[in-house]
């Protein structure tokens, strides 16, 4: 199993890229949604952890991008910010929506859940 970590604050990915692969879930870091698309140019994966707040592409926008680079990819949103809108609520309906701080036990059960769905 692959995933990528899309988040600018770079701590917080940074140490939580650290925690996964801890329990055996390699993932790559990157810090902007440009990045992302440059990676999952380059990489396949099975899951992609999204800020939905950032600079540049935000999330939601991010995953409509990756979906049409791996179809197959599946979406677990994160965020500080408390509630998502009602039309970003909408558009991730059918993913993982977590806030932060993440515990990282749940985030690691939806990884997993979304991975043997697919």
């Amino acid at each position: 199993m692959k995933v990528i970590l899309v988040d600018d604050e770079q701590k917080f990915i940074n140490m939580l890229a650290k925690r996964l692969a801890l329990r055996g879930i390699q993932a790559d870091v990157v810090f902007s949604g440009e990045d992302a698309v440059k990676k999952i140019t380059n990489s396949t994966y099975d899951v992609a952890v999204l800020d939905i707040k950032m600079p540049g592409i935000s999330g939601i926008q991010l995953k409509r991008k990756l979906s049409t680079l791996n179809p197959g990819l599946k979406f677990i949103f994160v965020t500080g910010h408390g509630a998502v809108s009602k039309s970003d609520e909408d558009l991730i309906e059918k993913d993982f929506y977590l806030s932060k701080p993440l515990d990282i036990e749940t985030l690691i059960q939806r990884i997993k859940e979304l991975t043997k769905a697919g």
